[in-house]
């Protein structure tokens, strides 16, 4: 049974459009599940659907003389007379693929569905060969509501946190309790004991780690890039020092600020800059880090409950928009302000100072609005649960 992603109807009135369309994110996050039931969804039978993980496939589009390709395409059964449906996985496997792509949509209308896992390589190489004849979209492991969905629960989430009554948050908290242990990825979810999660998550860092790190990143250290996966996981929620982190590895700051930028063009990570104002007292240059998923995260470090959940409200207010954070040089903090105007501090279980402390910031800075996301039952106002969002 294919379970339908929220992103599928982003992408649903793409479908007839000249533009081919690219759906990127981090492994194992439902790409392929997605395009499958893309590919179900198309009424014609002029379409095709190539694994380019398979070294075969690949093979169809290695060659330099464009016709040679059409011939293979017409052979496994592509008509160009008509209006065809390609489907290809994992197009980060073929590096010429962008100008093969480009030929054959401006030459016959050819509709194209991809998928590929580091938009590093997507963005950098698809821009100039592909301007104006492509959408992005980006697939990330579950929200909480399809979560929810994957679970087949039956439980509705209230739209306002005063609906929220201690019966109802208590038959949520366990579903969310195993969401920010376990994370988001849809073969997690559907595991049913602890220890298969486990072994999932173990496999899915291996197959990051081979297929990215190993093949795709070709670094001259990867024992440095484990390690510095790990201590990002480590500090999640901090800001990052690249001077110090770079005195801890032993390598270079510019070697470093590569691999970060590798780890986040692979979705393994994420920096949210900080929220520009304008104000003196801001610390305007460290971004600060976040994990894909709280579960792979929790995986690999064993992460204090803490840092889990606001790891866990990270991924669902970025599906929301644009992130940033603030922060005086005091040490008084926005976790998160979302498209510049609304503002979001995670606390486990929040106070009314915390709400005050966070209207006088958000009124200081002329945002439009503020939540304090909780993870324990809180009748406060202004406060709403991390499984609402």
């Amino acid at each position: 049974m294919i379970r339908p992603r929220e992103i599928y109807e982003k992408i649903r009135p793409y479908f007839d459009s000249p533009e081919a369309i690219i759906v990127t994110g981090m492994r194992r996050t439902g790409k392929t599940t997605l395009l499958h039931l893309v590919f179900d969804q198309i009424k014609s039978k002029n379409k095709l659907f190539l694994d380019l993980e398979n070294p075969l496939n690949r093979k169809y589009f290695e060659e330099t003389n464009y016709d040679r390709i059409k011939v293979s395409l017409e052979f496994l059964g592509i008509d160009f007379t008509g209006r065809p449906f390609i489907f290809l996985d994992e197009i980060q496997m073929v590096k010429n693929l962008p100008s093969v792509l480009k030929y054959f949509i401006d030459h016959y209308h050819v509709k194209f569905f991809l998928t590929g896992s580091a938009s590093f390589y997507l963005k950098n190489l698809f821009t100039e060969s592909l301007a104006g004849r492509k959408y992005i979209f980006e697939l990330f492991p579950l929200s909480f509501r399809e979560f929810l969905l994957f679970k087949e629960s039956a439980l509705r989430i209230p739209e306002t946190a005063t609906d929220i009554t201690r019966p109802i948050y208590e038959a949520i908290r366990p579903l969310y309790d195993e969401y920010i242990l376990f994370g988001g990825f849809p073969g997690v979810v559907l595991k049913s004991s602890a220890e298969e999660k486990r072994k999932a998550l173990e496999e899915i860092f291996s197959s990051f780690f081979q297929l990215e790190i190993l093949q795709l990143g070709d670094f001259r250290r990867n024992d440095v890039i484990r390690d510095l996966m790990l201590l990002l996981i480590q500090r999640l929620g901090s800001r990052l020092d690249i001077q110090r982190i770079s005195k801890e590895l032993g390598i270079s700051r510019p070697t470093l600020s590569e691999y970060i930028s590798f780890l986040e063009g692979t979705y393994f990570i994420k920096r949210i800059r900080p929220f520009s104002s304008g104000k003196d007292t801001e610390i305007r240059k460290m971004p600060k880090v976040y994990v894909c998923d709280t579960g792979l995260a929790n995986h690999l470090a064993r992460l204090d409950p803490g840092s889990l959940f606001e790891n866990s409200i990270f991924q669902n207010l970025g599906l929301k928009g644009e992130l940033n954070y603030y922060q005086k040089k005091g040490g008084t903090e926005i976790d998160f302000i979302v498209d510049k105007s609304q503002a979001y501090e995670v606390k486990v279980s929040p106070q009314e100072s915390d709400v005050k402390r966070l209207r006088s910031m958000a009124m200081d800075l002329k945002l439009e609005g503020f939540k304090v996301v909780s993870k324990n039952y809180s009748d406060l106002e202004n406060v709403i649960y991390g499984f609402m969002l």
